[in-house]
């Protein structure tokens, strides 16, 4: 109790000044019960939105139709939910119409899981957990409240929703709530693909988030949002790997550490190598030549579909092109400046973390490629201390200078020499002079005639 928010408890307090009950409910209980750091605070109450609203200084009526505002307290929202009951889910996405209720019980019954059925009654102080959810919370097991086909039925994500919490609390699930899904996922083909994403998101922060991406291949759920990954199951691999890739890619996306992004490119990087493997006639073992690149084309309309921002896709499709490193230690100065050109600056340290664990996920023979790695890390350090140009911009010279050099407009050929000239400061940094350049510039126009 001591660990609510103060404000949680001032909201409470205003509702009961005005005759009225406030109840900590949801995600923000289950934290607390774990120990978790709780972010957002959650209030139920027997008073109607208008009421709310007239009792509180700053409220916003986010989501006024189904009994939601938001009190704006120290400037942070704190949403108010008036008690609710719910009747059918047509679209499997949202009730066709709420009905407020005043039983506290009865609003914790139209919850999904267990855990997340409990309220706490701070003034009291008190537990609602009709459903027994901290019995389920003690014991890791997560349970649908209810019947679970009755509850994945009425909103398609919920199937989703478990998959994610399997993970991100690392518990079990019940038995009858596991069978419920795979014969509610026409229910769940309705979901939005921005909740979708949002879910997948939420799950790529749990410590292994293949617990979540397991119980989507064993229900159903994979086949319906990422078919495009059930080939790599029982996929087999050459010697170097333990696993096949869809195990592989489990162990990948465990080991990688990183933002939801670094971690979506460690799921997907090696997409594309059961369209890509054959067998060596010469050794009798499994090749996936140019895996990386089949593997990015396949990454860009997974995460279009998913509606990941551009930004997002660009930065992962970069990944899953680039995540094969293969160093060496003949590597010429040039050719490590051409990979970090390649790659750029900015998702180095990325490509660092997803390339050890892709490492990692082979399960065998991995101390050789980790020690290439950090050999990698010290080549690289050595060229961006140097500030040696690795980028168009980088260069001493511009397009105005190739026009102007040139006689020519605007057009592809400007782009064309410029990247002529950064091949050649790559090879040889001391290049990098403007006058030098712009003498390059007009001895490429006499090459061109």
């Amino acid at each position: 109790m001591a660990r609510i928010h103060p404000d949680a408890i001032g909201i409470c307090a205003r509702l009961r000044e005005r005759g009225r009950h406030g109840w900590i409910v949801g995600g923000c209980v289950r934290d607390l019960l774990l120990g978790k750091k709780v972010n957002d605070w959650d209030v139920a109450t027997d008073a109607r939105p208008d009421e709310v609203m007239r009792m509180f200084p700053r409220v916003v009526p986010t989501g006024i139709d189904h009994g939601t505002v938001s009190v704006i307290i120290h400037g942070v929202p704190y949403e108010v939910t008036t008690l609710r009951g719910e009747t059918t889910y047509s679209d499997g996405r949202r009730p066709d119409s709420v009905v407020f209720v005043d039983d506290i019980s009865a609003d914790l019954a139209r919850r999904d899981f267990t855990v997340n059925a409990i309220a706490i009654e701070p003034l009291v102080p008190e537990f609602i957990d009709p459903w027994e959810g901290r019995k389920d919370l003690d014991a890791r097991v997560l349970r649908a409240v209810g019947d679970p086909v009755e509850r994945f039925s009425e909103d398609g994500l919920r199937v989703l929703r478990a998959a994610r919490f399997a993970a991100t609390l690392e518990c079990n699930i019940e038995p009858a709530t596991l069978a419920a899904i795979a014969p509610t996922l026409a229910t769940y083909r309705k979901v939005s693909a921005e909740r979708v994403r949002d879910e997948w998101v939420k799950t790529m922060k749990a410590r292994k988030p293949s617990i979540a991406f397991e119980v989507m291949l064993d229900t159903g759920i994979l086949g319906v949002t990422l078919p495009e990954m059930i080939d790599a199951v029982g996929c087999e691999q050459n010697r170097h790997h333990a696993f096949d890739v869809w195990k592989h890619s489990m162990a990948c996306l465990d080991a990688c550490e990183g933002d939801p992004p670094l971690r979506i490119a460690a799921l997907l990087h090696d997409v594309g190598k059961p369209r890509t493997r054959q067998r060596s006639e010469k050794t009798g073992d499994f090749t996936f030549y140019d895996h990386e690149n089949v593997g990015a084309e396949m990454a860009g309309p997974i995460l279009e579909r998913l509606r990941f921002s551009n930004e997002e896709r660009e930065r992962i499709v970069t990944l899953v092109q680039n995540h094969l490193v293969c160093y060496s230690d003949d590597w010429s100065d040039a050719a490590v400046r051409r990979w970090v050109r390649r790659v750029t600056r900015e998702r180095v340290q990325d490509l660092y973390a997803l390339n050890r664990a892709d490492v990692l996920g082979k399960g065998r023979n991995v101390t050789p490629d980790l020690e290439a790695l950090e050999k990698l890390k010290t080549r690289v350090a050595g060229v961006l201390a140097a500030k040696d140009a690795l980028s168009v911009r980088e260069l001493r010279v511009d397009g105005n200078d190739v026009m102007r050099e040139l006689g020519i407009k605007p057009s592809r050929r400007v782009g064309e020499v410029l990247e002529v000239l950064l091949e050649r400061v790559v090879e040889e940094p001391t290049l990098n002079d403007r006058e030098t350049l712009l003498a390059m510039i007009r001895s490429y126009d006499g090459s061109k005639g």
